[in-house]
């Protein structure tokens, strides 16, 4: 978000302009790291010409990705800072992610930590990836941080596009399935219909049913398509809330097949987040903390919330996810118990990670091998239908 702002230097000079941060908080504790005292500070309206700049110069998560993994790399190689975001600033063809690899070149060579920099641009990098950065400048494992970093972002990045890429065929057949029942019900069906009616023939029942349906959207298609976005932007901004993200992340775990999967993938992100934060030298208990706000699951983030409750009191994570049987696997407890009493736990979540992560991609090519064809199957009979209900006249009538 941005701000505007109006502060006093300790000279008494008044300054004027706009800063970026998360919450109006960040944007006052950035302004006092610069030694500014605050008189005015309010979120700035966004132009028309500030969102259009948004939408065509948008900042991909491969590019967040690729440019962890070359800061990253450079890091390891001693690269000193400043220079290594010179250095990325110039190969990036991204325009405006290029700006703001250089933007936060700038503050840092300033004086700037490197995780309040990050923060100046919240829509690019998240509170996580922000909190992760400001670990590793407290416990001096900035190169092993980023490392990290990569590696999530690079995995996350991987499972995303593989879940889009599976599901975009099944998609793009029923897309395709719509657009031959509009084209036969609204366009050809009627022609049909005249032609018929001219001779006096009697239509097959299948027609008439087609017919029917055709006439129905040509007259109400208008209404019921407004009617379905109605209530879909009304279910949209219920589930916005928090009442209503509740009931659906509790209802979405007890449908079968999907609930299971859907388990496995929050359990993965859990472990996957954990493991990161704590290789990167974050307390427990903070480690819990941010996890619970990376979840995406009402659901998890309760659970995740308890544990880190419990550990502050001196419970093990193992002892709290026992509770939870309908959400965690034997699997995920019992490789936090031998993380417990190894001393090892960041260890033995990633080696969780990366076997469930590779079972997680086996159900989802699975589940979308099984879907092709039952989609195929399901469309191919209501073509089939189509099709008769516009052959069989033509046939009777001897066209």
């Amino acid at each position: 978000m941005k701000f505007n702002y109006k502060a006093r230097t300790s000279t008494g000079e008044i300054q004027s302009g706009t800063i970026e941060a998360s919450s109006k908080e960040a944007a006052f504790d950035i302004l006092k790291n610069y030694g500014l005292y605050v008189n005015y500070l309010e979120e700035a309206k966004s132009s028309i010409k500030n969102r259009k700049f948004k939408l065509f110069g948008r900042i991909t998560n491969k590019d967040i990705v690729m440019f962890s993994k070359q800061l990253s790399v450079m890091l390891q190689s001693k690269v000193p800072l400043i220079e290594s975001f010179r250095v990325l600033s110039q190969q990036t063809t991204n325009e405006k992610f290029k700006n703001i690899i250089e933007r936060i070149g700038k503050e840092i060579e300033g004086g700037m930590s490197l995780s309040v920099a990050f923060s100046l641009f919240p829509d690019i990098f998240s509170s996580y990836y922000v909190s992760v950065v400001k670990s590793g400048e407290i416990s001096g494992k900035l190169t092993e941080v980023f490392a990290y970093l990569a590696d999530y972002l690079e995995k996350e990045y991987n499972f995303r596009s593989q879940t889009k890429n599976a599901l975009a065929y099944p998609i793009f057949v029923v897309i395709v399935f719509f657009a031959v029942l509009i084209l036969i019900t609204v366009f050809i069906v009627p022609q049909i219909t005249s032609i018929l009616q001219e001779t006096g023939s009697s239509l097959p029942s299948i027609t008439k049913v087609v017919i029917g349906v055709g006439n129905f959207f040509k007259n109400w298609g208008v209404v019921v398509l407004l009617f379905i976005l109605a209530i879909f932007f009304l279910i949209l901004s219920y589930l916005k809330t928090e009442e209503g993200k509740n009931i659906f992340d509790q209802y979405i775990l007890d449908i079968p097949l999907l609930g299971d999967f859907l388990k496995r993938f929050y359990q993965v992100r859990f472990a996957l987040n954990l493991s990161t934060m704590i290789s990167g030298g974050l307390p427990i208990a903070q480690a819990l903390d941010m996890t619970a706000q990376t979840v995406n699951s009402s659901v998890y983030k309760n659970i995740v919330l308890e544990i880190k409750d419990g550990v502050q009191k001196g419970e093990t994570i193992s002892s709290i996810l026992k509770k939870y049987p309908n959400y965690i696997s034997p699997f995920f407890y019992q490789m936090v118990v031998v993380g417990e009493r190894t001393g090892t736990l960041d260890t033995s979540l990633n080696s969780y990670v990366q076997f469930d992560q590779a079972e997680i991609y086996r159900l989802t090519d699975t589940f979308v091998k099984f879907l092709e064809p039952v989609i195929i199957i399901f469309l191919g009979i209501f073509v089939a239908i189509l099709i008769a209900s516009v052959l069989l006249p033509l046939y009777s009538i001897g066209i």
